[in-house]
């Protein structure tokens, strides 16, 4: 998950030769070094902590003259080389090298000038692409040309021997009718004539994508040997809805995303037959094709979990795999939105970046930045700066309790300790470590959250968030040794997936929280190779290597740990299993301790239960990189899938000793495109059974701008941050502001218990959230799921008898209303309910809830009116209208007695007077009180002139208004004679006041 934070930076290139093309043909970043190729020179910029230009090469006026502007232009893998295709009238390649001095600035000259021998002249050209020793450049005649960085020319070629004279691209007789071979697909002819605008090369998965002018996208098998055998690439099929403008492959994930002209991104799942797994857009947030053009850009963050996209009219946003929009540079049209910009009254001078639109994006090595050219723009590249969320990934652990996402040189941590308002922490690493250690490699959060271990390019510091510290290497020398590839916590004690660049070998490294030394060195265990994946749960450590061998370890501490004794840590292998599997390897893996019954814990003295709880972990849940889901069993080596299309998980059992935890019944909970899933353990067959959050509670799918970041299990919220944009006078753009956001997944819980028959346990929880916040809201979502799920059930049993699960649903709707009837929510609650549900079903409703005049008689007695005045249309469509009609006066009455005129109001506007005695009534306590407004409506129902009159001789700007109003709707034609009265009346006090 990448979040944007901060003001975007910007970095100024020098200005060109050549004004009448003011745009950059090509942007890199290549080991910390960032390459800008516009049409009359080079520069090469440090992509570093510190943003400096290094080099640069200029062609001189005469060059460009002779030889034309550059037009492509593609960097070597090595960054050693940079090919360049300017604009001659036979085309001509410029190879320039990069020779680093003494001080680190680079100087690039020109090795190599050739011309390039096309056989057709005023050819169009695409994009280049290369490997270790060849380059490729598609033509506009359809042909793919092939040159060597050695500046050898090895012609042209055609993807398909037999071109035929149609322009479609010719399906297979056995393919599928959204286009998409099945099985193997023979070759697909394509016209020699079609324009390649676009090549994308993924030599991990052996992939060229050719992209036409027409919008048809053709996928290409390459050699083993890269691009060295050009006639061995064949087209095999086509992919995309016919309209492709642009293409973009996440290789380690294998998912294609094609930008289209309507604006839209589609994803391909290149794994399985490139089926469209789904589409994004900003079509959902009020802006359509008009606004933003076509795409022109998209890029994958290195670690291919988003991607952002650029448009060719306005602006960039960032996605994630799974369709959340993570940050954009459009403002929002409604301000009342969640990523709505906090205006400011003087920014009327202030624009948006990229507001005329993106060409060119490349995000840095590390992900941190994303450089940015505007479309039309050659005088500068505006940096976006990212930070990163500790995701449950990889070798380093993580703590759902403790929020973190990591920038370059700091950390963004969300304060939760109050959940009313969540707050955003920016701090700051010490100078003295990230200036030599930059930038953030890894972040973990120790199981309490209390304790963070940051990692950099050498070495390991530790911050303690109660006392604001941090903790570094006293010995600079100690520090450099360590290349930390992962960060785990075990306890109190900090472990290091360590690097030995000596050896090339991989170690783990024990160190006490409360002291780096190498004297501190608890212990060390050398690894049999690169760890995959890595996680801890109290005294074991689970370590799994390529291509899928998982060994568990027991850690056993003799001694204690304080900094006056000196323990002995022991390291036994207690597990080792290797799986042989075809599918796709690990990207997390997490132990899944036993979950206990709570009888068994409380039953218990604290020793034996503890005892329980220290057992070695049978199972492991693990998410594959495509987002497969499954459950390991470590006794067999059996796995189990559970779910697909997850993005990451959190695993809740045995993880909290906080007394008020709300999620110990939970076993994980996932979140991917569907949204959120909670898993429960299950007693039988079934040892877990899932729950979607998205089927059976429809509000509880996180908003598609709120990324879920962690749990706080005291208060039963899932964290999810989200961008804001703050505008300032002082500045050209806004600045990025996460906002962090909570989202209580309470409601699921109790109905999980009710369901269940843990009344108890049920009435427990939620006693313990009783004053939080949302408390309220939750109990309105349970009763109103169950709700639903009834009516549900009901429509379906007019077709199909289903008895035992009606009947079951129905208790359970008994079960909730007895539940939340223990609070004095209840009132609010019920009535709540049926306000969002169609009056044919609350018969149902309140027959499980209690009769609707008992439940106004307890908020007329308990003076809760307004609440009481929500009952009056359910007695009206219950019990009839002359209950609803009495029960409405008898709380009109009320009303005007506490002197709440407002209320007295809205009831008048719900109809409650159903005579003239009711009026006359009203208006006498009206006119007591002087409540000009419904003196006035009142006075006009009943025709009475004489109270009208004597209120607007007093005051005629009231008399003007009620005159224009009465003239102006038909519907008050009626009245006409009532005016005409009034305005003689009128007139002759005005004239004896004139006299």
């Amino acid at each position: 998950m990448y979040m944007a934070y901060g003001w975007p930076q910007v970095i100024p290139l020098e200005p060109g030769l050549c004004p009448s093309s003011q745009r950059i043909i090509y942007l890199k970043v290549i080991n910390r070094l960032l390459l800008v190729v516009s049409p009359s020179h080079l520069e090469l910029w440090s992509s570093s902590q510190h943003k400096v230009r290094l080099g640069k090469y200029k062609r001189g006026p005469d060059s460009v003259h002779r030889e034309g502007e550059n037009l492509q232009a593609v960097w070597s893998p090595d960054a050693k080389l940079i090919a360049v295709l300017v604009q001659f009238t036979e085309k001509r390649v410029q190879i320039g090298g990069k020779q680093p001095s003494g001080l680190f600035f680079a100087s690039i000259s020109l090795l190599l000038r050739e011309l390039v021998p096309f056989a057709e002249k005023d050819l169009a050209l695409s994009n280049m692409v290369c490997d270790n020793k060849h380059m490729l450049v598609g033509l506009s005649n359809g042909s793919l040309y092939s040159i060597s960085w050695k500046g050898e020319f090895y012609g042209s070629f055609e993807l398909d021997p037999n071109p035929c004279n149609s322009r479609e691209i010719t399906q297979p007789p056995n393919s599928l009718g959204n286009g998409l071979a099945s099985g193997v697909a023979p070759g697909v002819i394509i016209l020699r004539k079609s324009m390649i605008i676009q090549l994308e090369l993924c030599l991990s998965l052996r992939l060229l994508l050719v992209l036409y002018s027409d919008g048809q996208l053709v996928s290409c098998t390459v050699s083993k040997k890269g691009l060295k055998q050009a006639d061995s690439i064949k087209a095999e099929r086509k992919l995309g809805s016919g309209d492709a403008v642009f293409a973009s492959v996440a290789s380690e994930q294998q998912i294609l995303a094609v930008g289209t002209r309507r604006g839209v991104v589609e994803l391909y799942d290149l794994a399985e037959s490139a089926p469209c797994i789904r589409t994004v857009s900003l079509h959902d947030w009020g802006y359509s094709m008009e606004d933003t053009g076509p795409v022109s850009c998209i890029a994958w963050t290195p670690d291919n979990s988003a991607f952002a996209v650029g448009w060719k009219l306005r602006g960039l946003t960032v996605w994630s795999v799974s369709g959340c929009r993570l940050m954009s540079t459009i403002r929002q049209i409604g301000l009342g939105a969640v990523s709505s910009p906090m205006v400011k009254p003087n920014q009327d001078n202030k624009y948006e970046p990229l507001m005329g639109g993106t060409s060119l994006m490349q995000w840095d090595e590390y992900g941190y930045r994303l450089y940015t050219i505007e479309e039309g723009s050659s005088e500068r590249i505006i940096a976006f700066s990212f930070g990163k969320c500790c995701l449950n990934r990889g070798v380093s652990g993580t703590t759902y309790v403790r929020q973190v996402i990591y920038g370059e040189d700091r950390l963004l941590v969300v304060q939760s300790e109050d959940t009313d308002e969540l707050k955003m922490l920016h701090l700051n690493l010490p100078v003295s470590y990230i200036s030599n250690n930059w930038p953030v490699q890894h972040v973990a959060a120790s199981k309490d959250g209390m304790y963070l271990a940051v990692a950099g390019l050498h070495g390991l510091i530790l911050y303690d968030i109660r006392l604001k510290k941090w903790r570094v290497f006293g010995d600079i020398t100690q520090e450099q040794k360590i290349q930390s590839k992962g960060l785990l916590w075990l306890g109190k004690i900090v472990v290091v997936c360590n690097y030995i660049d000596s050896s090339n070998m991989y170690e783990l490294l024990f160190y006490p929280r409360y002291h780096l030394d190498q004297s501190s060195l608890l212990g060390r265990k050398v690894l049999l190779a690169k760890p995959m994946v890595m996680d801890v749960y109290q005294d074991y450590v689970l370590v799994t290597y390529r291509p899928f061998d998982v060994h568990i370890f027991h850690v056993n501490l003799l001694g204690e740990l304080t900094p006056t004794s000196t323990p002995d840590l022991q390291l036994s292998t207690v597990r080792e299993l290797s799986i042989m599997t075809a599918k796709s390897h690990p990207a997390a893996m997490r132990f899944i301790p036993d979950q206990l019954p709570r009888e068994t814990i409380s039953n218990n003295h604290i020793s034996s239960s503890s005892d329980l709880l220290l057992r070695e972990p049978a199972r492991c849940l693990i998410l594959r990189a495509n987002g497969d889901l499954s459950l390991l069993d470590l006794d067999d080596g059996h796995e189990r899938e559970l779910t697909d299309s997850v993005e990451l998980f959190w695993v809740t059992c045995g993880q909290s000793e906080e007394k008020k935890n709300l999620i110990e019944e939970v076993s994980w909970l996932d979140y991917g495109h569907r949204g959120m899933q909670v898993w429960y353990p299950s007693p039988g067959v079934d040892p877990f059974k899932q729950e979607d959050f998205m089927q059976l509670d429809p509000e509880l799918e996180f908003d598609r701008e709120v990324y879920p970041l962690g749990l706080l299990p005291n208060a039963g919220v899932v964290v999810g941050i989200s961008q804001r944009m703050s505008f300032s006078a002082c500045t050209e753009f806004p600045c990025f502001e996460p906002t962090p956001q909570a989202q209580t997944i309470l409601h699921c819980l109790l109905r999980h218990l009710l369901q269940r028959d843990k009344r108890e346990e049920a009435l427990r929880l939620a006693q313990l959230s009783a004053e939080k916040p949302h408390f309220s809201h939750c109990l309105e979502w349970l009763l109103f799921t169950v709700f639903d799920s009834e009516i549900t059930r009901q429509n379906i049993n007019k077709n199909h008898v289903s008895v035992p699960k009606y009947a079951n649903n129905s208790s359970l709707l008994d079960k909730t209303c007895d539940l939340i009837r223990s609070f004095p929510e209840y009132f609010d609650v019920v009535v709540s309910v049926a306000r969002k549900t169609d009056g044919r079903h609350w018969a149902d409703l309140f027959s499980a809830a209690g009769r609707s005049t008992e439940l106004f008689e307890e908020c007329l007695q308990r003076r809760w009116y307004r609440t009481a005045a929500c009952y009056i249309l359910v007695i009206a469509k219950l019990e009839g209208p002359a209950i609803s009609q009495y029960c409405a006066l008898r709380l009109l009455q009320a009303t005007l007695d506490e002197s709440l005129y407002e209320l007295a109001g809205e009831l008048l506007q719900m109809g409650t007077l159903q005579s003239r005695l009711d009026a006359e009534f009203l208006l006498a306590h009206m006119c007591s009180v002087k409540f000009k407004e419904w003196i006035v409506v009142l006075a006009t129902l009943l025709r009475r002139a004489e109270v009208l009159f004597d209120l607007f001789r007093h005051d005629m700007r009231l008399w003007k208004a009620y005159s224009i109003t009465l003239q102006s709707h038909p519907t008050f034609a009626e009245f006409g004679d009532l005016l005409e009265d009034l305005e003689d009346k009128l007139s002759s006090v005005a004239n004896l006041d004139l006299k």
